[in-house]
This record gives C-alpha cells, sequence and structure tokens, in this order.
C-alpha cells in the first residue's frame, strides 16, 4: 500500500511516523514535485494542482481538516485538482467536538451570567447588579447539526438550556428541537437570544450571517461565529450591533486571517475575537480515524465522513 502526504504548514514528521507505526506494512511518504510514483491514497491540505491531477486510480483522498471548503474551492478554480470518482473524506470531529464545547461553553457562561456587560461596567467604574438571565428564558440556536454543531448542541442542553439547532437536511437530537429548510430558519431564529454558527461553507452558506437573520433574533442577542469568516458579512454585524438586535459578539474567524490590523473589529468594545483557535486537529486521533477509514475500504466497506461534492460537505 502507497500513501502520500502533504500539507503547507503541518509538521510532517508527525504525521509520517504515526502513519507508519499504524500501518507498517505501507509506504507512506511526503510528496513532492515530480513524485508521479504510485499511490492508493492521499493525505492532503491544499494540494498542489500536480499532485492529484492524474491519479484517477487513487482508492481514497483523505482532507486535513473539518471543512473541506478550501480544497472544493481549488476544484472549482482549476478543474480537475481532484481526480474524477476517487472519494474525498473529510475529519469529522478528531477531538475538535470537544474543543468546540469548551470554547462553546465558555462563552455561553459569560453572557449568561451576564460578564460582557459587568465587563463594560468594570471600565466604568460602575458598581450596580443586573438582573440575571435563567435557563427558561435563554434560548440557544446552533446553525450547524452536524459533527460539531451537533456536539455543541447536545453538550449545551445537558448543562439545562433551552437548545434549538437548524441544518439543511432534518436531523434529530435528543433534547434538542430541530429544524431544517430555508423555510424554516425563520420559524428557528425568532426565539434565540444566542446564535452560534457551526454552519458548513458552501455557496448557499455564504454570508448567511447578515443583516435580515440578525434582525430576526430576539432584541439584543448573543453571536458566535465558530464555522468559517465568509459566513459573516462584517458591517451587517457593525449595524445590527449599532441598532440593537445583537448585543455582544464573539468571533474566532474572519474572512481574511489573520485579521487586518486597521480592522473596527479589533477595538470594538461589543465583538471579542480569538485568532481562530476554537478547535484544532489532534493527530493522534485524526490519523487513527483515516487508518479506521482505510481498513474499512480495504475490506471493501463503505467509508465513513465521504464529502457530497454537491452539496459541499
Amino acid at each position: 500500500m502507497n500513501i502520500i502526504y502533504y500539507h503547507p504548514f503541518f509538521d510532517a514528521e508527525t504525521w509520517i511516523n504515526g502513519m507508519k507505526a499504524r500501518l507498517p506494512n505501507a509506504n507512506i511518504r511526503i510528496w513532492e514535485p515530480g513524485d508521479n510514483q504510485p499511490a492508493d491514497y492521499a493525505m492532503v491540505w491544499l494540494p498542489p494542482y500536480e499532485m492529484l491531477a492524474s491519479r484517477n486510480h487513487l482508492k481514497g483522498i483523505f482532507a486535513l481538516g473539518a471543512g473541506v471548503d478550501a480544497i472544493l474551492k481549488q476544484e472549482q478554480q482549476k478543474p480537475g485538482t481532484l481526480p474524477t470518482g476517487v472519494p474525498v473524506m473529510r475529519l469529522e470531529d478528531t477531538g475538535m467536538g470537544l474543543q468546540m464545547q469548551e470554547y462553546a461553553i465558555a462563552k455561553v457562561m459569560y453572557y449568561f451570567r451576564r460578564m460582557d456587560d459587568y465587563k463594560r461596567q468594570q471600565s466604568q467604574r460602575l458598581w450596580k447588579q443586573l438582573p440575571a438571565h435563567s435557563y427558561d428564558n435563554f434560548v440557544i440556536g446552533v446553525l450547524g447539526a452536524g459533527a460539531l454543531g451537533g456536539s455543541v448542541a447536545i453538550k449545551l442542553a445537558e448543562l439545562g438550556f433551552k437548545v434549538r439547532c437548524w441544518s439543511r437536511s432534518e436531523k434529530q437530537i435528543k433534547n434538542v428541537e430541530s429544524f431544517h429548510g430555508k423555510d424554516q430558519l425563520s420559524g428557528f431564529l425568532k426565539e434565540c437570544n444566542l446564535l452560534i454558527n457551526l454552519l458548513p461553507y458552501t455557496p448557499e452558506t455564504h454570508g448567511i450571517l447578515n443583516f435580515s437573520l440578525f434582525e430576526q433574533l430576539k432584541p439584543s442577542s448573543y453571536l458566535i461565529n465558530l464555522a468559517r469568516g465568509a459566513h459573516l458579512v462584517d458591517q451587517d454585524l457593525l449595524e445590527a450591533i449599532d441598532q440593537g438586535h445583537i448585543a455582544d459578539a464573539t468571533l474566532d474567524v474572519f474572512a481574511q486571517e489573520p485579521l487586518a490590523g486597521m480592522h473596527p473589529f479589533w477595538t470594538h468594545p461589543r465583538i471579542s475575537i480569538t485568532p481562530h483557535i476554537a478547535a484544532f486537529t489532534i493527530p493522534t486521533i485524526a490519523m487513527d480515524t483515516i487508518v479506521e477509514n482505510i481498513q474499512r475500504i480495504e475490506k471493501g466497506e463503505a467509508p465513513f465522513g465521504v464529502v457530497d461534492m454537491k452539496s459541499g460537505y
């Protein structure tokens, strides 16, 4: 078995040695320009066109990330980057679910206990106790009900919150009120006090976090964006804050990363930013997942995490 690996900034040695330990009989190598030697599988992120374009006999391509929008964008810009008919598999969790839960819980509790308001009062040297939110009147909406969005929704429901989710297709999640499809988006939004975005990024979800969406939330709602920066229309968020639709926002992802030094988000008193740190791929778990999928394919079984190239995830 031959496996080729390419990632523009991951530590290649960790991945090569880790995969060799898991598949000692396999030939695993870093792909370099001019390498046209046989390969059965590819592990990649943002592969150069010449790496995969002619490899129609691959059994599978493993995208080294939960989202595959960047790789699919490459294919759109230069058709043939991904060989026709070869399944592309994404990493569905690989330890990111727990990290997303941790981040979401930290920020939800921050807003639930009104720490944002108390922080602003501190800057004014204002000593004033505010009415507390309650679990009965604090509804959390999660956009996206896949591996990451679903895990966040479940954990928040376990903590006692009223949680609802919205996704493209119907999902059933224990103790979570589910909405799906464009026709149910407005009904989903109108009861939300806090919105967490964990949607996959596709042409259909581009710019979904816009003024029209924000004004359908309950007044003075909170926003947490953990998916992709291009989901958000930056100026619309600023206007929604000015008009009272959004009380405070936490952003971990941005259309341009790193965020430009002069961007107004840096200094806005009602926006908190983190540098795309909500969840990282954990190599050991990711490699276990890839090896399990390779073994399934070798046995003639259906792999998991296969990307629907039409839907984009």
